[in-house]
């Protein structure tokens, strides 16, 4: 059989077989023709000499060309699911595209909230709203800290040592790691702490409860920035990890301090660090040209 037999063969076994759409069969086929033509360039002309190399190398070409790393997982998929239809059909034994993987898809990050917007949204005009101390001072500690929302949740009392001005969080990987508390956090958690009891049911040591007495949950917490937000005019939409990650940039941005902010972050590895607070190309070229030398220039 010719190759373009084999790639009729499987569409007509996605129309009878799998009841997939006209439209879904058409990208099955867009996606194999392409692939094949890729296969061509380098001298491939048959389906079943092809290997996991050239399929990994086609993967590659596709993101060098700017593809985006979805579309290269469904591209994949579709090759993926062509061998094993040759499989089935025993013109091959094994599916060369099975452990073939597409570059990891570009992270998304949360948008940073300026200094003088973190003041607006942290502002305390004075309310003896007990809700609003307490939501202050959970949001002066995350960004004070740079906590994840499932360490500030799970802080006990026995945790935070103020007159140390010291926490200590249990991060992901059940990692321990100790953390400084600035000044305005502890001030917001003081006045947390006098008014704590109201809001008891029980003997929970959770540093922070609900209303309810139980420990906040983590769905409170966005919540209650949510309206904290808007309680403040603010004119940005913000997420626990939004303040998490204006801590790093800001710290950052200040000290320009990499592997203190991947310490305080609880990153296992730098180069997550690197890119969870976007440093800047302007700040690396700076930092390059002041440092190596082959790029400083003479004076």
């Amino acid at each position: 059989m010719k190759a373009s037999q084999y790639l009729e063969a499987f569409i007509q076994m996605l129309r009878s077989e799998k009841y997939y759409s006209e439209h879904t069969c058409r990208n099955y086929q867009r996606d194999l023709q392409r692939f094949y033509q890729f296969l061509q360039k380098i001298n491939i002309s048959a389906w079943q000499k092809v290997q996991y190399g050239e399929i990994s190398a086609y993967a590659a070409f596709r993101f060098r060309n700017g593809k985006k790393s979805t579309t290269i997982q469904r591209e994949l998929s579709s090759i993926r699911s062509f061998y094993q239809f040759l499989v089935q059909q025993k013109k091959l034994k094994n599916n060369p595209a099975r452990d073939v993987s597409a570059p990891k898809a570009d992270q998304l990050l949360p948008k940073t909230c300026d200094a003088d917007r973190i003041a607006q949204l942290l502002r305390n005009d004075g309310s003896e709203d007990e809700l609003l101390v307490r939501d202050l001072a959970i949001f002066e500690l995350i960004y004070s800290s740079g906590l994840r929302l499932a360490e500030l949740v799970g802080i006990n009392l026995q945790d935070i040592d103020l007159s140390q001005q010291q926490l200590v969080v249990t991060g992901k990987g059940n990692k321990t790691r100790y953390l400084p508390v600035g000044s305005k956090a502890r001030e917001a958690i003081q006045k947390w702490l006098k008014i704590r009891g109201n809001f008891l049911r029980d003997n929970t040591p959770a540093l922070f409860i609900s209303k309810l007495g139980k420990r906040i949950s983590a769905r409170n917490v966005q919540s209650r920035l949510n309206h904290l937000g808007q309680r403040q005019s603010l004119d940005q939409q913000l997420s626990p990890h939004s303040l998490r990650h204006s801590f790093a940039t800001h710290l950052l941005e200040s000290s320009g301090d990499l592997r203190a902010v991947q310490e305080l972050l609880g990153h296992a590895n730098i180069s997550t660090t690197q890119i969870y607070t976007h440093l800047d190309f302007q700040h690396l070229a700076k930092v390059y040209d002041g440092a190596h030398p082959r790029a400083k220039r003479k004076r």
